[in-house]
């Protein structure tokens, strides 16, 4: 089979791709896509594929009759999450995959490395100097916490958001879902709409996970913000298009929220104009969650296993529709 590869990896992840490939052609792009989260661009060669790896353009897969699969090379996929699209792979027949399962641990580890650095103060804390005994001491000392019982409630609870949840477990955390539709299969307790006001107004963190859609662009506005706990910390690892960054500014200067951890902005890089940078207890990271030693050829490998699959006839991995 012709397989389409759009995105740039290193030479480790390249060679694992050509040697499992083997059997199949593999075609590349002029110019491969820069980031998953711009723009790809059209490229002739595509019109023969008939597996897509990467970011194809959603033009081209209108237009390329052969193609049966596409697997992203990323765990968000919004470009193709809209009801045209949809409707034009259900159509086709044609099968898409994501590549949730390669950043879900990563993710995670990213945002429990947020929460525990906030329940230890550690922002204060490595910022002071200061003997043992002396009141400064005593004040980090006792500002110093952990998660035991602490109340966190997890927005879009998929494969990052579960093994969340199972990295929590042995601290002792209290973690509820927050789903638009509950399946019945989660670990944890699970809030739909109904439950979500008073979900918020109970939880000590607050960990946005949720991927950018026409239902959640500023999910986190100024109304939602109004009901949340106060003192509570909000931590971002979704999509920054999810929070009206103007009420979040509103709900850390009026000390409604306590902190805001965030790997995720809109826009991306956040401008060095921008109020969130001045905020004290505001920590953003450049979205960086998902990333991890041999990155690419963790894709590689998803992608091949599902590729096994493919060939089989046999169900995939983090298949989306």
């Amino acid at each position: 089979m012709n397989i389409f590869v759009d995105f740039a990896m290193t030479p480790g992840a390249l060679a694992a791709l050509r040697e499992g490939t083997a059997e199949h052609q593999l075609l590349f792009p002029q110019t491969p896509a820069a980031s998953v989260l711009a723009a790809p661009e059209a490229d002739p060669r595509f019109c023969a594929a008939e597996i897509a790896f990467g970011q194809p353009n959603t033009k081209a897969v209108a237009e390329a009759s052969l193609l049966r699969w596409i697997h992203v090379s990323s765990s968000g996929y919004t470009r193709y999450d809209n009801p045209q699209f949809r409707s034009l792979v259900a159509e086709r027949r044609i099968v898409v995959s994501n590549s949730a399962s390669v950043f879900a641990e990563a993710c995670a580890v990213h945002v429990l490395s947020f929460l525990v650095a906030q329940a230890r103060n550690l922002p204060a804390a490595l910022k002071t100097r200061t003997g043992n005994g002396t009141p400064v001491w005593n004040e980090l000392r006792q500002a110093s916490g952990t998660l035991q019982d602490e109340n966190v409630l997890i927005l879009g609870f998929g494969a990052i958001g579960t093994r969340l949840a199972l990295l929590l477990r042995p601290l002792g955390a209290n973690v509820v879902a927050y789903r638009r539709h509950a399946r019945g299969d989660e670990i944890v307790p699970v809030v739909t709409e109904p439950g979500l006001a008073s979900a918020l107004a109970q939880a000590q963190h607050i960990v946005n996970v949720l991927p950018d859609s026409s239902q959640t662009r500023h999910f986190f506005d100024a109304a939602c913000f109004a009901v949340i706990r106060p003192g509570a910390v909000f931590y971002n690892i979704g999509r920054g298009s999810t929070v009206d960054q103007t009420a979040l500014l509103g709900a850390l200067r009026a000390k409604r929220l306590k902190a805001a951890w965030l790997d995720v902005t809109d826009p991306e890089p956040l401008p060095d104009e921008h109020p969130l940078w001045q905020e004290p207890n505001c920590f953003i990271t450049p979205h960086l969650a998902g990333g991890h030693t041999n990155e690419t050829t963790s894709l590689v490998r998803h992608f091949l296993a599902n590729l096994h699959r493919f060939v089989r006839h046999e169900p995939l991995v983090d298949r989306i529709m």
